[in-house]
């Protein structure tokens, strides 16, 4: 009887996040790891998060698949402050070389370089914000002043900017074409005295250091023009500290608010006359290193520790968070009322409009240094994302949601990352069927599925496999109720995996891991990782009512044991099942890691057996050796009968139904191989039978001196179009029996075929093949490359024999994916893709069924 006091070790199989109660921790959707140092401020637009780091550069990820797409390169010191000005399309970026580089979003190309007030010694730029109702820029500097730039309304990112030209900033400013980045400082690009060398830009000892790079010179472009901040727009000891952080603000009079090393913060309204301080409020405890508003109140993130909270209105101190005593709160950022700090513990916190801590949870390995909060894709305005950046040289996207929001239901413009949040639930269930004590876990998995399926809007129930067997899972999407007969497509899929030990893992194999671009996790490509994908597109079709046929899942659990149950549970249950018109399943890799496939075909297998044994127990080989017949010999003579000396297997009619390859097989063959560049044969490997002896294994305790009773040992076929399976395995089993007899051995032989699959191969002119291979040229942009696998998959010709139709095959993952091994993972692109794939080749085999 179970424990029912015993927490359950399995996830919740609810699909909706519960995010408000106090001990609920934001999902970490994806980190990426760059050596490029510190991540020291980070931006956001529609599509992209920019990082700027301690490396001078600015890494460039996009929002919708996480992949790294640009690397700005131009600052000559540590990226320190990062601004997106929506209206413009620019990104601004301040920098320890006392420059703010001006970044078009659309081209990721230099616009201008912005040089700060250098007679005063600028030093690094910590902070900017960008007013797009003044067309100002602000900078906070480490000399304690605090700059300001103005842009007519008639500056252009095109063209190039020319001294005196109609389209300069305002103010006394110059503009002037620009060949190097920007002027020399004296102190801040000076080298130590005994070097006694001039200084020069690249001498980068500022008082931000950064790790060097060789390729700095070579690769920093060189702006379209460049623009020095003019004396008038400077205000010399706007604090009595560096100003580290400043925000805008939305209160009433105030726009702008500046924290500095002071222990100060101070408010400024701001105009094209420059800014005008309206109110300081001191503090002491440390400096001010973060900043954010919500409203009229403020929120200021000190040293030792503490959140200041201010209102704006009646100027006053209402509130003091201490979030971790004498540990730095780095940075600020806020959803609604929620507010989440950043330490430089490495820890990250979210705090209510009550002040109460309702999550904690370390975010980084070192100092959480930068965070902002953006949008997933602001065109669709749906989920929230943290991003925290640190310097452990992590970037990390955190989902996160406004307080109080109802979660029941999930948004569809959410369910992309409702797939990836599913998928971490399912990989954590280490559903091994090859293991007896991972049973319950397959069985639990089965159920978790059923329940997931059913969220989605499928109607489902379980299979039994048989007594000893894990279920299956059968699930419908049943399309828009029509008067015309609706296709019905069977999707085939497996839920259970191979065992994952922890050894050569960079994570745990069942906790689902994002790092640049890739998911890991036991399982992830093979096949949970597919199995998400097909759901998700089906549940996304029923919520754009677009759903034109029905789509049968029939997902089993015994697929990397040999399918165990399947076929006699196909056969009992074909009628609940029902007519199936098509069949697809997603269960390989591609051939490369950067083009799109189609898989058409399959070898088939036989695994075989053999165990020879004496009627004598184990021996000593210096008593009885030579004085009777080993088995080991026999074993050794017999398996030497299987192949000639140029590796053709010798069982009698083995290659007399080999089906001839065709010219244009061979001309596959070769692109394939040129593509691939491996010497190794494709066509040996895909379409032509092979004999392996995979194993002996002798009993006894297997050290030198005994003479083993008994010798097992394992061999297989793989075979191919149009060999025979049940004549194969009867020739195989008759072979071995005929020359183990010419052995005139005493010792006994007994051969098992343990476990029979046979080859598949699909039609490349197939109407659901075509359709197949559209979708996936309209999704990748490129026709995919057509492949075979020398691996089985047992279900796929069953299948097709027992509902009299045609298979096709989409591999999801790449070649690199990791299936059955350490470190196994899938590409978010391709499994985002693959999603769209499906949706679309269902879409247009409804269509073309329609007219038929």
């Amino acid at each position: 009887m179970a424990d029912s006091s015993k927490p359950s070790t399995f996830p919740n199989p609810s699909l909706s996040r519960e995010l408000h109660s106090d001990k609920a921790i934001p999902l970490l959707l994806h980190s990426w790891h760059e050596p490029r140092g510190s991540v020291l401020s980070l931006a956001a637009d529609g599509r992209y998060i920019y990082a700027g780091t301690q490396a001078e550069d600015i890494l460039v990820w996009n929002k919708s698949n996480f992949v790294l797409q640009h690397t700005l390169r131009g600052h000559t010191s540590s990226v320190l402050a990062l601004e997106y000005a929506a209206d413009r399309e620019w990104l601004f970026s301040a920098g320890g070389d006392s420059t703010i580089r001006v970044w078009s979003t659309t081209s990721m190309s230099p616009v201008y370089v912005i040089n700060a007030y250098l007679d005063t010694d600028a030093g690094d730029l910590f902070s900017i914000a960008w007013f797009s109702t003044l067309q100002s820029l602000y900078i906070g500097c480490q000399n304690t002043s605090l700059q300001w730039l103005e842009f007519d309304e008639s500056l252009s990112v095109s063209g190039l900017i020319v001294s005196g030209s109609s389209c300069s900033p305002s103010g006394s400013g110059t503009v002037t074409p620009s060949t190097t980045s920007r002027k020399v400082h004296k102190f801040f690009d000076s080298y130590p005295r005994y070097e006694r060398r001039g200084a020069d830009i690249y001498a980068n000892n500022s008082a931000s250091t950064s790790p060097p790079r060789s390729d700095h010179r070579a690769s920093t472009p060189v702006p379209q023009a460049s623009i020095s901040i003019p004396g008038s727009h400077v205000i010399d000891s706007a604090h009595f500290g560096y100003i580290y952080c400043m925000t805008k603000l939305e209160s009433s009079g105030a726009d702008l608010a500046t924290g500095s090393g002071d222990e100060t913060v101070k408010i400024w309204a701001c105009s094209r006359k420059g800014p005008q301080l309206l109110h300081t409020f001191e503090f002491t405890h440390g400096a001010v290193l973060a900043l954010v508003a919500n409203g009229d109140v403020l929120y200021a993130g000190c040293q030792e520790g503490y959140v200041k909270v201010l209102d704006l209105e009646t100027q006053t101190l209402i509130r003091t968070i201490i979030v971790n005593e004498s540990v730095d709160i780095l940075s600020l950022s806020m959803v609604n009322s929620d507010l989440y700090t950043c330490s430089a513990d490495g820890w990250i916190k979210r705090w209510s409009s009550t002040f109460d801590c309702t999550a904690s949870w370390k975010g980084h390995d070192g100092i959480a240094l930068s965070s902002i909060i953006t949008n997933h894709d602001v065109k669709r305005g749906d989920s929230l994302r943290l991003i925290t950046g640190g310097n452990d040289e992590n970037v990390k996207v955190w989902e996160v949601f406004p307080p109080n929001e109802q979660t029941d239901t999930i948004p569809l413009a959410q369910a992309q990352d409702t797939m990836i949040y599913a998928l971490s639930k399912f990989v954590s269930i280490r559903s091994v069927s090859s293991s007896p004590a991972h049973r319950d876990d397959c069985q639990q998995a089965a159920v978790w599925l059923k329940k997931c399926l059913s969220q989605l809007g499928a109607q489902t129930s379980l299979i039994s496999a048989g007594d000893g067997n894990n279920p299956l899972v059968l699930a419908t999407f049943s399309g828009a109720k029509s008067a015309r007969t609706k296709p019905r497509v069977l999707f085939y899929g497996h839920y259970d995996v191979i065992i994952a030990s922890k050894e050569g893992w960079e994570s745990d194999p069942y906790k689902l891991t994002g790092r640049n671009g890739y998911l890991y996790g036991r399982g992830v490509t093979d096949d949970k990782g597919p199995v998400m994908a097909v759901a998700f597109a089906a549940a996304e079709l029923l919520s754009r009512k677009a759903l034109e046929l029905d789509l049968v899942f029939l997902i089993e659990g015994e697929e990397e044991s040999g399918s165990r149950g399947f076929a006699d549970a196909v056969s009992k249950h074909k009628d609940v099942i029902g007519h199936i018109d098509a069949i697809l399943l997603s269960n390989s890799t591609w051939i490369t890691d950067d083009k799109p496939c189609t898989t058409y075909g399959l070898r088939g297998v036989v695994l075989c057996s053999l165990e020879i044994r004496s009627e004598l127990p184990d021996l000593h080989s210096g008593v009885e050796g030579g004085a009777i017949e080993e088995p080991m010999c026999d074993m050794v003579r017999l398996l030497g009968t299987l192949v000639d000396d140029h590796r053709q297997v010798k069982i009698p009619g083995f290659y007399d139904r080999v089906r001839p390859q065709t010219e244009e097989e061979r001309d596959l063959y070769q692109l394939l191989s040129n593509i691939t560049k491996n010497p190794q044969s494709i066509s040996s490997r895909w379409r032509e039978p092979s004999l392996t002896i995979h194993n002996i294994e002798t009993s006894g305790p297997k050290n030198a001196t005994v003479i083993p009773g008994t010798v097992k040992s394992q061999i297989s076929l793989r075979i191919v179009p149009d060999q025979e399976l049940d004549i194969i395995s009867k020739n195989l089993c008759n072979f071995l029996r005929n020359k183990f007899k010419e052995l005139n051995s005493s010792n006994e032989l007994k051969i098992e075929v343990e476990r029979t699959a046979d080859w598949w191969l699909g039609s490349w002119e197939d109407p659901w093949f075509k359709a197949l291979e559209k979708a996936i040229a309209e999704e990748w942009g490129v026709p995919p490359l057509r492949i075979r696998e020398g691996g089985s998959i047992p279900s796929v010709p069953l299948l097709e024999k027992s509902f009299g139709c045609r298979a096709v095959h989409l591999p999801m993952g790449q070649s690199s994916d990791q299936a059955h091994l350490p470190n196994e993972r899938i590409s978010i692109v391709n499994l985002q893709k693959g999603k769209a794939v499906v949706e679309r080749f269902l879409v247009t085999m409804a269509d073309q069924w329609s007219l038929n």
